[in-house]
């Protein structure tokens, strides 16, 4: 029988993979220094600073304490020169060997690290004693999985990978192990999907039985970009007649120095001559000069059509030559002086984290919830719950990216066919970018690796994959009657967040958890827009009014083209239990019904919405959205609920739909662009709004298809599905780097609890009844 192996966000003692680390040490525990012994023997000493930066630590020398600050991922430790005893989080722990200064410069014993970093001081990582059934397939159970499918008969040379990721159990039998600490009684599984060639074929791994289970071709459906596809577009190009002479005629001899960027085709009923059957890529290509930015040089007019079967160009779209904009554009500030240096920022932690992390299991404040990486949508949570003065609440069940699509507006050969469904073509798991400390996320945070296949099924560990931190979110909340003590509480946030870089645009994505109950998802577009070659070097140029009919002019030859960044999140709440309904509420101006000098009033209409179809709608910041359990009512008989908020933010404020006419093939293929509010009765098959394979697809098999039969969602089991984003009309602070662009959905409790929630942080003294009333 096979036993569930390590999975990958649980570390070993031994390896400690980038924990974060916090220090705090006070003069008054530090003692002198002894003679630098071991075990009665001469220790063998290392330099401290090389020695822990090659662990992966950063060190730091405290002039005005004297002393070093360590801190490696959850430890923080302070070490003052010749004293035997340190501090790591906050606790006293005796070295047998301090640290000591020799010949200017500071050494540690040899074990040093071990002594510190499994003392264990820090409580941040703790041992799951019961693995979640979410657990994300290991490295070993991703090699078995290989192995069995090649095993089964199934297997041919040449199939690749585009899945292999856990089959989650059936959801009551979740619930009731994140809730009680049942096990499931359903075997550990794995699905998977192969490309072989054009046909795509989708099975489940049975590990318990070591079997490949409902092996399927799934016909006319078009396979994930894999990521040896990009390598085969770079080298159809270089190896193209047809391709180089285009390249020539723009007074560029090196084929080589052409960066494809392998694109998808979309659908558009024929109308762009290209076969439905064929597996083809676009290859927008952009020139190498040398200053590091390939992107601010595009070669305009010219699309190479790249057969992946055939791996070779099968044509040449040329729409005539546009020259390429050469001025260097670098993105790393390399080419500017830099601004004076600012003084250190320094967010610490000298007790150590307020959470803890058991396996894929976190746990903050009264929050717990499970999380893993998937190769597709990235970032999933599953089984958050809220701890209410005891009682472990259901708040939501899985929540992740459902899908996002970047749309631009272009009619030109090289642009018409450009909307990106990012997750559901390349996957954006896969694509996930590894999180640099005190740049990408404060210098407190804990980061965590996570392991995901390559295209021929290979474990592959992807390096600070996710990062965990606690930050200062303002207060929570304020009053100063007068004459009578203030009373405020501080407002702390916990974030998660993971990073994927797609081609040009790097997505920084966020889950915020407020102590108040609340959960925010962030999603933050940086990196660099896709440009496109024009003739205007200013807007003065006769060429300009033409040239910037679909964008702006935000350098020299160079427009910015106008498109979208739309984000549909699918969240599977439960509030308080799987049976639910989507109500609104109304405020609205009525006559005064009361006499008196008013004529108006402000009241509020509330509505059931009754099904699918009439829960698709676009977002009215006016209505207010809850998803309530009307068979559980708070203290003073309300349904609990959560309120729904999909919100832009950046270049527009509120949400809004696709820039597209209604006769566009788009909108066969796409619906969850266009509404903001989706929900639909619960299916376990049901995960992405684009549909399972959206690459190339000529109808909408995601939240089209799913609304289809207007199933009823009232006081049932619902999936919410949020949409938000913006129009992104390009701007000249924009390039040559963007600053980051949020956008923003909210979960708010409504009526969730019986008062507010976090009465719990005043201290004792601020909670007293009896306190007189002093008036000035």
């Amino acid at each position: 029988m096979m036993t569930t192996p390590h999975h990958p966000f649980a570390q070993p003692a031994s390896l400690f993979r980038r924990s974060a680390l916090a220090l705090a040490l006070g003069s008054a525990l530090l003692a002198p220094a002894g003679q630098a012994l071991a075990h009665g023997a001469p220790a063998k000493m290392v330099p401290l600073e090389q020695t822990l930066k090659d662990f992966g630590a950063t060190v730091r020398w405290d002039d005005y304490a004297g002393l070093y600050d360590i801190q490696r991922n959850s430890t923080m430790v302070r070490a003052k020169p010749g004293a035997h005893t340190i501090l790591v989080n906050g606790k006293p722990l005796k070295l047998n060997v301090p640290v000591t200064i020799q010949n200017g410069q500071a050494m540690v014993a040899e074990e040093f690290i071990n002594d510190v970093f499994q003392s264990g001081l820090d409580t941040t990582f703790v041992i799951e004693e019961k693995p979640s059934p979410l657990n994300p397939l290991t490295a070993d159970e991703l090699t078995a999985a290989v192995g069995i499918i090649k095993a089964s008969g199934h297997f041919k040379p040449g199939m690749r990978f585009a899945e292999i990721s856990l089959k989650t159990p059936p959801k009551e039998q979740v619930w009731e192990f994140a809730l009680q600490g049942k096990p499931v009684s359903a075997g550990r599984k794995a699905v998977f999907t192969i490309l072989d060639g054009k046909k795509v074929y989708e099975g489940t791994v049975d590990y318990g039985a070591r079997q490949v289970q409902g092996w399927k071709e799934i016909k006319g459906a078009h396979g994930m970009v894999l990521l040896d596809d990009f390598e085969t577009v770079q080298k159809a190009i270089e190896a193209s007649a047809e391709y180089a002479a285009a390249l020539a005629k723009r007074g560029i001899k090196d084929v080589s120095k052409a960066v494809a960027t392998p694109l998808t085709v979309g659908y558009f009923g024929g109308k762009d001559q290209l076969k439905q059957e064929d597996r083809l890529l676009k290859v927008a290509s952009y020139l190498d000069t040398g200053d590091g930015n390939y992107w601010a040089h595009p070669i305009e007019n010219l699309i190479a059509v790249v057969d992946l079967e055939k791996k070779a160009v099968v044509k040449v779209e040329d729409a005539g030559v546009i020259p390429v904009p050469m001025a260097a554009r670098p993105y790393d500030g390399s080419d500017r002086a830099k601004r004076p240096a600012i003084k250190p920022l320094e967010i610490l932690e000298p007790q150590g984290k307020s959470y803890s992390i058991a396996g894929n299991t976190l746990r903050w404040q009264n929050w717990e919830f499970h999380f893993r990486l998937d190769s597709r949508v990235g970032l999933l949570l599953s089984t958050v719950t809220y701890n209410d003065k005891g009682v472990k609440r259901k708040v939501l069940y899985e929540g992740s990216l459902g899908g996002m699509i970047v749309p631009y507006g272009d009619p030109d050969v090289g642009w018409y066919y450009k909307a990106y469904l990012d997750s559901g073509e390349y996957g954006m798991g896969t694509l996930t970018s590894p999180i640099e400390r005190g740049k990408d996320v404060p210098q407190n945070a804990v980061l965590l690796d996570a392991t995901l296949p390559d295209y021929t099924g290979r474990p592959t560990l992807i390096p600070n994959a996710i990062a965990v931190f606690e930050r200062y979110a303002g207060p929570e909340y304020k009053h100063q009657e007068m004459g009578r003590p203030n009373v405020s509480a501080e407002r702390r946030e916990l974030v998660v967040r993971w990073i994927s870089t797609v081609g040009n645009y790097d997505y920084i994505f966020d889950w915020v958890f407020a102590q108040n109950g609340t959960i925010g998802i962030n999603a933050g577009a940086t990196g660099l827009e896709a440009v496109k070659g024009v003739k205007a070097r200013t807007m003065q140029d006769p060429t300009a009014e033409e040239d910037t009919r679909f964008g702006t002019l935000i350098d020299h030859n160079i427009v910015g083209t106008t498109h979208q960044h739309i984000y549909n999140f699918r969240l599977d709440l439960d509030v308080d239990g799987e049976k639910n309904t989507l109500t609104e509420i109304d405020p609205v101006v009525a006559p005064n019904p009361r006499g008196g000098p008013r004529t108006s009033t402000m009241q509020t209409r509330t509505r059931t919405v009754p099904n699918e179809q009439q829960a698709a709608q676009k977002f009215d910041p006016g209505t207010v959205r809850l998803l309530s359990n009307t068979n559980k009512l708070n203290r003073v008989g309300n349904p609990v609920s959560y309120q729904l908020i999909p919100y832009a933010g950046g270049t527009h404020p509120v949400a809004k739909g696709a820039n597209f006419g209604q006769d566009e093939w788009i909108y066969n293929r796409l619906r969850f662009m266009d509404k903001q509010l989706w929900v639909t009765q619960y299916k376990p098959d049901e995960l992405f709004p684009e549909g399972k394979y959206p690459n190339r697809s000529d109808k909408d098999t995601g939240l089209g298809q799913f609304t289809a039969d207007d199933e009823n969602i009232v006081n049932t089991d619902n999936v919410v599905w949020l949409t938000t984003g913006t129009t992104h009309v390009a701007r000249a602070e924009e390039w040559p780097i963007m600053p980051t662009e949020w956008v923003h959905v909210l979960l708010k409790p409504w009526n969730f609890f019986n008062e507010t929630p976090t009465m719990d942080l005043l201290a004792p003294e601020e909670m007293k009844e009896d306190r007189p009333h002093r008036h000035p």
